[in-house]
């Protein structure tokens, strides 16, 4: 699989750029930069792949991308009246301290969740593209301005989705609270093996019945659920970056039979494993073969 890094014009000195293009062809290949970058696409019909992610999108589409995430739009169509414009900035584009403060909460929250990449629907989507196109038609201090307004737009949303999955990272265990930091790592250590209640309630030492309230109340998931999600995310992160069986991934993320990963896989990525593998590699291999 041919992944590319590129390597943007973003320089130290500028707090962000703003690219655009028209009829733009989306042939560039399946790549990643360690800065964030907005895209809000116009007339687009086709394919968006984010990580692990692999959507259909229509007319138009704005997402969020965090450093160093892969990301490709894909097109059938020979022609393109489509737009694209594009906001890339540098990871500390704020400085070290100012994200630090409670203005800034939100916008650093929202950074924190681009690394998986985030999409947004209407009608964030349209009330945004409109001022990502008044961006476009500034060049002064108040552009500035605009772009932080759009940060804290976006951060606000409820138009908000996560694309991408993330095995090992997750934004629950940035500091929130001891407890759940020392849950979340008996998971990331122990998700292969049984993992129990009683015992995850030992280690947060609290009861089961206030666990579990606990851990809904902190992560807005109940602690069954989190433990499948997470195994799901293991189990994509392996068909996607190894040619491991799909057997011996059911088994390596912690599914007690082959048929229950399945059905599970199916029920939260919206096809088996099989053919989850088969379209990732459909979609992102092939392109770097026919190039």
């Amino acid at each position: 699989m041919k992944i590319i890094r590129e390597v943007t014009p973003v320089k130290s000195e500028d707090p962000f750029i703003i690219l655009k293009h028209e009829n733009a062809r989306f042939d560039y290949p399946l790549h990643f930069h360690p800065e964030y970058e907005i895209n809000f696409i116009l007339n687009f019909s086709g394919k968006r792949i984010v990580g692990d992610s692999i959507e259909d999108c229509e007319n138009t589409d704005l997402v969020l991308i965090g450093p160093y995430l892969q990301h490709i739009w894909k097109t059938e169509e020979c022609t393109s009246n489509a737009t694209v414009i594009t906001i890339q900035f540098q990871e500390n584009f704020l400085g070290s301290k100012l994200l630090n403060y409670d203005l800034f909460k939100e916008i650093k929250e929202l950074l924190e969740f681009s690394r998986k990449g985030i999409t947004f629907s209407n009608p964030t989507k349209d009330r945004i593209g409109k001022k990502i196109m008044q961006l476009c038609e500034k060049d002064d201090f108040d552009t500035f301005l605009l772009f932080l307004e759009i940060l804290k737009d976006l951060a606000i949303s409820s138009d908000k989705k996560i694309l991408a999955s993330s095995p090992i990272a997750n934004h629950i265990s940035q500091g929130k609270s001891r407890r759940i930091n020392a849950v979340l790592h008996y998971i990331e250590n122990n998700y292969a093996n049984d993992i129990t209640l009683s015992t995850i309630a030992k280690i947060a030492n609290m009861s089961e019945s206030a666990f579990s309230h606990f851990f809904k109340k902190r992560t807005n998931m109940n602690f069954t659920q989190y433990i499948l999600d997470f195994r799901i995310r293991v189990a994509t992160k392996l068909l996607l970056e190894t040619e491991m069986a799909i057997n011996e991934i059911s088994y390596k993320s912690g599914f007690k039979t082959l048929s229950n990963f399945n059905r599970t896989f199916k029920r939260k990525q919206g096809s088996s494993p099989r053919e989850y593998r088969k379209n990732y590699i459909k979609e992102v291999i092939n392109e770097s073969i026919h190039e």
